[in-house]
């Protein structure tokens, strides 16, 4: 069969369904397959409120997918129900301080949250640290988010590194920020005493347990040696993220990976089809498409990086909205 056809074929005999845990209300959660096979639960819930969408496979042991910050309607779409003959689902109430919206994932110090913000910029909160990578764009898109414990920054491109982002985004109160040569040449000299040059290959652990090592990233677009994708190791998870790279043997030779964040356009990174036979090869659990932006202002096709990375080596594709 196919690689794309799996993943229409695989999820036909899932059994589901939803619930609502917290203050009473008439409203119960609706819950429907979409033609991929991801599974989509929503329900009404006031403007504003967080809710966190929980999945079982036993209703025993519950695990949080996300908090949802409602538009009306708290609605979340789980792209792993291929892989579980059964899924439950329950909205809960976030609790009212600490919650974050974002997804989560599991680590051994907790869970950790991923926001996608713009383009290639993106926040993890894990540990009580502030995570940011390549923070650039209108002060409007940081409007109530956190301000960084720790900075990445892949390379030196305007659509990955801005002075003055960088600048505001950091913690007055201690901000560690990690970039390579190029991006610390073209910094202030307050933003320079707060950097860690890393250039390809180097390795550094933060005082939060936060581990980093700087890896490759090059194209016909990027010379080798003048950017890094980053591997960050958080809580017993390995979580990459590409940078501007092409389909080079460095990103095919991962192992391990957990989470991936991986670039898509052109001219400049990725084509749909580069893109697929990079992530088939070093195959991370959960991919995470984004910089899928083309130069002519269309975007990669997602669905069709979706179906074509398919279901039969197990890899999740969480399509975000990143624009």
């Amino acid at each position: 069969m196919h690689p794309a056809a799996l993943r229409s074929a695989f999820p036909a005999a899932i059994l589901a369904a939803a619930s609502f845990v917290g203050s009473q209300s008439p409203l119960q959660p609706e819950i429907f397959r979409e033609t991929d096979g991801d599974m989509t639960v929503r329900m009404p819930a006031p403007v504003g409120s967080l809710r966190r969408i929980e999945a079982s496979s036993n209703l025993q042991q519950w695990q949080t997918l996300a908090t949802i910050t409602s538009n009306g309607t708290a609605e979340f779409r789980d792209s792993a129900a291929v892989y579980h003959p059964s899924r439950h689902y329950r909205f809960t109430e976030a609790p009212a301080s600490g919650a974050f919206p974002g997804d989560h994932f599991p680590t051994t110090s907790g869970d950790a949250i991923i926001r996608p913000i713009n383009h290639a910029t993106f926040l993890i909160r894990w540990n009580n640290l502030t995570i940011y990578c390549d923070p650039v764009g209108a002060t409007s898109l940081y409007t109530g988010l956190p301000k960084a414990n720790v900075i990445l920054i892949t390379h030196s491109h305007s659509d990955h590194w801005s002075s003055t982002t960088t600048g505001n985004q950091r913690n007055p109160d201690g901000c560690a920020i990690f970039a390579p040569q190029a991006v610390h040449t073209a910094m202030s000299a307050t933003l320079k005493a707060l950097t860690t040059v890393m250039n390809n290959g180097a390795t550094t652990t933060t005082a939060g347990g936060l581990g980093i090592e700087a890896i490759p990233a090059y194209n016909s677009n990027h010379p080798p040696g003048s950017g890094n994708g980053y591997i960050l190791t958080l809580g017993g998870k390995r979580l990459y993220f590409s940078g501007d790279t092409g389909d080079i043997p460095e990103t095919r030779a991962l192992q391990n990976i957990d989470i991936a964040f991986l670039c898509m356009n052109i001219p400049y990174t990725m084509d749909v089809n580069a893109a697929v036979a990079v992530v088939r090869a070093f195959r991370p659990r959960t991919i995470y498409p984004y910089h899928y932006r083309n130069q002519n202002g269309s975007f990669a096709d997602l669905r069709r990086f979706e179906d074509l990375v398919s279901t039969d080596l197990g890899i999740e594709v969480r399509s975000r909205p990143w624009y």
